[in-house]
């Protein structure tokens, strides 16, 4: 199949490069608005470089990519969905949730496929997690951990632009922790301090952020955050029950020493970036898209589910400004 790629910065360009190597892509199609990208992704991968996204649209693709500024995710999607192609977008849907719910109105009873970019899902150890859990092998959970932690801030202009932690980093564990678990989240109460990089709080932002999510079965999930992890990039879960406990990310990668005498565990080099701990996940998302497109399964991941991990996210954010336990319903918009 033909795929096309709309937007070749850090993310676009290794989506570029993933996709060159699927079996099912023959070609790649490419847009950017810094000519340079493009001519670099086509110089690498052989793809076709057009000019815009009008053009890109009418090159035949069979599917397009959307790895553009989050502001033009909207319209990007909106404009596959007129041209009956399917469409994979990274997070978020849209910059606030009242946009994301009017792609939802436009897109919705239209019969083009809609993949929203939640990698974790794709990863092997949460898939195996969300087995064990809809198995009943773990019984009844009453305890939920997540963790994402990063090695260092992004630069303060990404910030800036960010919607915070809760909306760019913490969703991910708001996502997955509804994917595995197959529970809503009903209420939340978070915290969150400044302990590093002067700019995150200039910004109206934190580094470092805990929330206490409450499910909707009555399991208590634990949302952990920082920017700041000097050993590497930390991404682990805990599923606790009544029959059996499981963990996500144990393994010699984990960016975690132990002090207790004589253990080695992890031995490992540690994982120090997103696109290092998910090079798989990231494969096996794509892979999953091109069945989407290929007509043979549906979206993994849809605009209504990356718009529930969004007030999840709102609602923590309310959370933490206003010190008190927000439901999601409150922050919700219809």
């Amino acid at each position: 199949m033909r795929i096309g790629i709309l937007g070749l910065g850090r993310i676009g360009a290794f989506h570029a490069e993933t996709l060159s190597g699927l079996d099912a892509v023959e070609s790649l199609v490419v847009t950017d608005p810094f000519a340079g990208a493009a001519k670099a992704a086509a110089e690498r991968f052989g793809a076709e470089v057009v000019d815009s996204p009008e053009a890109l649209l009418a090159a035949g693709v069979d599917g397009i990519v959307v790895a553009a500024a989050t502001d033009a995710h909207p319209a990007l999607i909106l404009a596959g969905v007129e041209a009956g192609v399917p469409v994979f977008c990274e997070k978020p849907v849209a910059k606030t949730m009242s946009e994301g719910v009017e792609v939802l109105k436009a897109v919705r009873g239209r019969d083009v496929p809609i993949q929203i970019g939640y990698n974790r899902r794709f990863d092997a150890g949460f898939v195996n997690a969300r087995a064990a859990v809809r198995s009943g092998e773990l019984g009844k959970l009453h305890t939920v951990r997540s963790t994402t932690l990063d090695p260092a801030p992004p630069p303060a202009a990404y910030i800036a632009a960010s919607g915070g932690i809760f909306r760019d980093c913490s969703v991910h564990d708001f996502d997955i922790i509804r994917w595995v678990t197959g529970r809503e989240v009903t209420e939340v109460y978070a915290v969150g301090g400044n302990r590093g990089a002067d700019f995150i709080k200039e910004a109206g932002d934190a580094d470092t952020t805990g929330a206490i999510l409450t499910l909707d079965d009555g399991t208590i999930a634990v949302v952990s955050n920082s920017r700041h992890n000097a050993r590497g990039y930390d991404v682990r879960m805990e599923i606790h029950g009544f029959q059996d406990s499981i963990a996500v990310g144990l393994e010699d990668k984990l960016p975690l020493r132990s002090v207790e005498p004589g253990v080695t565990f992890p031995a490992g080099t540690p994982h120090d970036f997103f696109m290092d701990r998910f090079t798989e996940a990231y494969r096996a998302e794509l892979t999953a898209f091109t069945e989407v497109v290929a007509g043979t399964r549906p979206s993994p991941c849809t605009i209504e589910d990356a718009l529930e991990a969004g007030w999840i996210a709102d609602a923590c954010t309310l959370s933490l400004h206003e010190h008190r336990p927000v439901t999601i319903e409150e922050v919700r918009v219809v």
